[in-house]
């Protein structure tokens, strides 16, 4: 069958890596040697909630567990797309304790079987200006992408680029400009 797939054109889609969320703490690093970005303690997990019992259990067990592994308590909203986004907040040190409870948020939630559910973490950085970078994984998609928000709904564009520029060694940043979503009133951002 994959040699008509691939005659038709058809693709298989892009497994995620979640391990790739442990390359963040030292693309900080970078970042913010190149561009002044630091990170501000901040993520969030985005994904579309499923009906029923068991996915309300795993979203409290999740919460749960984050809240007891030594970090302060997760924040939970929605947004007007009918999204439930956690929001974690560690210190700005405590990059890699940020990242390790993201990684749990989405492999707790992939392991459940509700992997399709998910839609992107992001990790926040601000600089000394208070310009705010958020660094976006695509679930679905294995990739990172900058997403710098200005006042009104507008994006520095300038910015995004230049980030990609410096981080492009350190993650596997998302190619296609045109899955850069703008990710407006993400929480942390």
């Amino acid at each position: 069958m994959k040699w008509w797939d691939a005659l038709l054109g058809r693709t298989e889609p892009v497994k995620p890596d979640l391990d790739a969320l442990f390359a963040l703490p030292s693309a900080a690093v970078t970042l913010q040697a190149a561009t002044g970005l630091a990170p501000t303690g901040t993520g969030s997990v985005c994904f579309r909630s499923a009906e029923g019992g068991a996915f309300a259990e795993l979203e409290r067990d999740v919460t749960q567990l984050l809240a007891t592994g030594g970090g302060p308590p997760v924040e939970e909203s929605k947004d007007a797309y009918g999204y439930t986004w956690l929001l974690v907040r560690r210190t700005p040190e405590q990059v890699g304790d940020l990242v390790t409870d993201l990684h749990a948020v989405n492999s707790s939630l992939e392991a459940a079987g509700f992997g399709p559910s998910l839609l992107c973490s992001l990790v926040v950085f601000a600089d000394e200006s208070a310009r705010k970078l958020a660094l976006v994984y695509l679930y679905k998609r294995g990739t990172f992408y900058p997403f710098a928000p200005l006042s009104g709904q507008h994006r520095d564009n300038a910015l995004e680029l230049q980030v990609r520029a410096a981080i492009e060694g350190e993650l596997p940043i998302e190619p296609d400009l045109s899955r850069w979503f703008p990710l407006w009133g993400a929480p942390g951002l």
